[in-house]
């Protein structure tokens, strides 16, 4: 069911994000079709193999591509795959958590666009990431700015009249995604900014 309202929102349809405490905001779905300012910066750091997780419609997946760098975008939406092959990008239909091509040699793995809360359980996510990545291999993850917090929510997608089944999703802010790598396998973390927004490059140890 998430999986469908993300579809509606990716065609121009407009669906809300619900959280449990009563805030609504929009999905805005349809703004990650296009390259986003600091795309770039991400683009320059992935110097080998890439894994892009909840890769959307495959901006960075096939940007990736064009620059002649193996990528391979994973996501749980069917149109989300579609337009990624479409836009030259090679991806699959696929959970993070599920058997994932490549397990082990990927140079880098992308969490763009909030996608470090896949789950609602960072923790969880980056154990698995680190089993996915090859010994001194890195995540680029996007993180909220310093003193913004992290939280985990109760959400659901609300479109026409119809809601979804509630889940969690995650944040982390820029001030704890030290500790909380470091504790999952990424003990060198990189901070950085590009175009306003905030990442960090966590790095796994070398053999």
């Amino acid at each position: 069911m998430i999986g469908a309202f993300y579809e509606h929102n990716l065609r121009g349809r407009y669906v809300e994000v619900e959280y449990a405490d009563g805030r609504v905001r929009p999905l805005a779905a349809e703004r990650w079709l296009r390259p986003i300012d600091g795309d770039e910066d991400v683009l320059d750091r992935c110097g080998g193999p890439t894994l892009d997780v909840g890769s959307g419609a495959g901006r960075l997946t096939a940007a990736l591509a064009r620059r002649r760098i193996f990528a391979l975008g994973i996501d749980i939406t069917p149109l989300a795959v579609e337009l990624t092959r479409r836009a030259g990008g090679l991806a699959l239909l696929r959970c993070v958590f599920e058997p994932v091509p490549g397990a082990g040699l990927w140079a880098e793995a992308l969490l763009t666009d909030g996608n470090i809360g896949i789950g609602g359980d960072p923790v969880a996510l980056l154990r698995r990431l680190r089993q996915l990545v090859r010994p001194g291999g890195s995540v680029l993850a996007e993180v909220r700015p310093p003193g913004s917090g992290s939280t985990v929510d109760r959400v659901r997608l609300r479109h026409g009249g119809r809601t979804g089944d509630w889940f969690r999703w995650a944040t982390v802010c820029a001030d704890d995604i030290g500790p909380l790598a470091g504790g999952c396998g990424f003990p060198a973390v990189d901070l950085w900014t590009a175009a306003g927004r905030w990442f960090a490059t966590c790095t796994g140890p070398t053999p």
